[in-house]
């Protein structure tokens, strides 16, 4: 946190010069979990249907869930479902990422070293897929989400599970960098991340910087519902979005729509134009920053419901 308040003061700097004019509309991308990926790759009117809401939306990237679901995995047993959902969204002028985790499959444990190879596997099938899809069909980047924080031995060994987290992402960065493929890959991470320091190869610094070390960008899992303030958005994204600026990686700024027993955590509580004015506003604030990346909201089911549609 030593270098926030001079970056926030230059982020303010940037907001008060550009108020005047509107800033062009941020880049925006959406997590499309495993039963909505499924409908999509299944039926030609769900597909349809996400594609519409989502450039209505001005989304232009979709995290497109990538693995197994209900005891069939697509990617591998039907790819020309992958194949033509692809062509069909580039088509619209939307990017595809491959979204990797599940809590359905429970890949937090993928960062425990007893499941590394199942954590290998996944990212493989996605690589495999790219390699064999011609370019109008192949994924444009990776997501992962896979969440130590969520194992029920976090309270004892969270530190280790920290270091086992860092590990994992190392190895699947070299099996990416094997591959030859250059796709943009990068994790989605909480904020607070960046408060909590480990030592790893050598080097002690928090577990934020040692993730964007590694990946090319962060999804960040910044859950408030304004932006500006102690306990905003802003605040909690600066340290990544500085440290990313400084080593030329990227943050995508995370937000939820998911209902949440702490009202803070999510804008479900609010309506549409709220959430449009704190990104905004976000916007204005950061986006002269070479590190912002824009907006990725969770999730398209539950955006959906909160607005109405489901």
């Amino acid at each position: 946190m030593k270098l926030f308040f001079a970056a926030l003061a230059l982020a303010l700097a940037c907001a008060q010069s550009h108020a005047a004019s509107p800033s062009p509309a941020a880049p925006r991308a959406i997590w499309t979990w495993e039963e909505e990926s499924y409908a999509m790759l299944r039926q030609d009117a769900a597909a349809g249907r996400a594609i519409d809401f989502l450039k209505s939306k001005a989304v232009d990237t979709v995290y497109l869930y990538a693995d197994a679901f209900e005891g069939r995995n697509l990617i591998v047993a039907e790819p020309q479902r992958y194949r033509a959902l692809i062509r069909r969204m580039h088509a619209s002028g939307l990017k595809v990422y491959a979204l990797l985790g599940s809590a359905y499959l429970k890949t937090e444990r993928y960062v425990l070293p007893r499941h590394r190879a199942q954590a290998e596997a996944m990212l493989q099938r996605v690589l495999d897929y790219n390699k064999g899809a011609a370019p109008e069909e192949r994924f444009d980047g990776i997501n992962l989400d896979i969440e130590p924080h969520i194992l029920a031995e976090w309270s004892t060994r969270k530190m280790a599970l920290l270091a086992e987290f860092v590990d994992l992402s190392d190895a699947l960065v070299r099996l990416k960098r094997k591959s030859g493929q250059d796709l943009p890959m990068g994790p989605a991470i909480p904020f607070w991340f960046d408060g909590i320091e480990i030592e790893w190869q050598g080097k002690r610094k928090p577990v934020s910087q040692h993730v964007q070390d590694l990946y090319d960008y962060v999804a960040l899992m910044d859950y408030r519902d304004r932006a500006e303030g102690g306990d905003g958005i802003v605040s909690h994204a600066m340290d990544e979005l500085e440290y990313a600026s400084r080593i030329g990686r990227k943050v995508m700024i995370g937000v939820e729509t998911l209902p949440n027993a702490i009202k803070k955590v999510s804008f479900h509580h609010l309506r549409e134009a709220d959430m449009e004015r704190e990104l905004a506003t976000t916007a204005r604030m950061v986006g002269q920053m070479p590190a912002y990346g824009g907006v990725v909201i969770h999730h398209y089911q539950s955006y959906r419901k909160w607005l109405g549609l489901e």
